[in-house]
């Protein structure tokens, strides 16, 4: 199993794992295999990669950390809630937010997550560019309580935690659509709006009955950094709370993976590095190090290229070691093995990544051989 753009898909792939819709509805289904109407139907619902199957990794699955169900049933939560919020503040009604459903939501993740003996992040999520805010919600939410998992909190902050990620940006919804869609960069004016997000939130979060206040916080405080220069109160350090720290870097890191109108998303390594690197300046270092200890920086199905120059495919990420996969060689001098062979980067010290392949290097290579 391999995630591939949608721009390599070709007729006759595999779908390896289901594809949804925004609305939560399966467009493909996994073990469907792609017809020209089909990879078109995927680009009028802007979906950006989907995961096949090739017969090249017949035995690596993919997992993600929590179950299918509870990951499309949370992102409709979400969406629900945030649609019905917006309504009622437009229309000037008086905001109730369903309390218990969003509880609810939490914790099936805080309980698949409890229940994962492996945690680590390999699932680069695919969602529709129009689904953004709320695959990111339950993404952040899903990497915050990992964290949270990490640092031992109990069920109970982890719930606190898990309610104030998922909700982080509810003060989106007061944010003109012109201005949040907008393809381009924005002017000084459209980013002191789109800051107001934070305060917005936590007005918002704070006057609901069944949402504590360090939920609430979390709306306000995570787009502060570590080194004072954030928003909205440019707190430094330890004046930001545990949970909007944890959540202000699961909210950059996933942020920064994820592909958008205006632009491809980062590589996961890439993404990896940028946050290993503002660690100690806008981020809390600890922090970072916990984090970054459950997602791993090439996840499984990434096509690298090593320092001896060998290429082959990610097969599994050994906990603790995130930068040092195992890798299943393909290709040896430029030339597709009949046997494969892995290499535990783990324990083959002088063996590094030197690179991560495209699929069209990869189609090329494959051609060659």
């Amino acid at each position: 199993m391999r995630k591939i753009g949608i721009e390599s898909l070709k007729p006759g792939m595999k779908v390896a794992r289901a594809v949804y819709s925004s609305d939560g509805y399966i467009l493909l289904n996994a073990g469907v295999v792609l017809k020209d109407r089909f990879i078109e139907q995927l680009r009028l619902f802007d979906i950006a990669s989907v995961y096949v199957e090739d017969g090249l990794l017949p035995d690596v699955e993919v997992e993600d950390v929590i179950s299918e169900k509870t990951r499309v049933e949370a992102i409709k939560t979400v969406k629900d809630m945030l649609c019905s919020i917006k309504r009622e503040v437009n229309s000037g009604r008086s905001l109730l937010i369903r309390g218990p459903k969003l509880v609810a939501t939490v914790q099936n993740i805080i309980k698949d997550l409890l229940s994962n003996k492996k945690l680590m992040v390999n699932l680069v999520d695919i969602r529709t560019m129009d689904s953004y805010t709320f695959g990111h919600s339950v993404n952040v939410c899903v990497l915050a309580v990992i964290t949270g998992m990490a640092l031992n909190l109990s069920e109970a902050q982890l719930v606190h935690l898990g309610m104030g990620a998922i909700m982080h940006d509810v003060g989106k919804v007061l944010v003109p659509d012109a201005i949040l869609n907008k393809p381009g960069p924005l002017n000084s004016e459209e980013y002191r709006v789109i800051q107001r997000h934070s305060e917005f939130g936590y007005n918002i979060l704070s006057k609901q009955p069944e949402i504590s206040s360090f939920s609430a916080k979390v709306a306000l405080e995570h787009h502060e950094k570590f080194d004072g220069s954030g928003y909205p109160q440019g707190l430094r350090g330890d004046d930001i709370h545990l949970y909007s720290r944890i959540v202000g870097i699961a909210d950059v890191y996933d942020a920064l993976t994820a592909d958008r109108v205006y632009r491809k998303g980062y590589l996961p390594h890439e993404a990896y590095e940028l946050l290993a690197g503002a660690g100690g300046s806008m981020f809390d270092y600890d922090l970072v190090k916990v984090f970054l200890s459950h997602i791993a920086a090439y996840p499984v199905g990434t096509l690298v290229r090593l320092n001896t120059g060998e290429i082959g495919v990610v097969v599994d990420t050994p906990k603790g070691l995130t930068t040092r996969p195992v890798v299943r060689v393909l290709f040896k001098d430029g030339i597709l093995l009949k046997d494969p062979y892995e290499i535990k980067l783990a324990e083959s010290t002088r063996v590094l990544v030197s690179e991560v392949l495209s699929e069209e290097e990869f189609i090329k290579l494959k051609n060659a051989s």
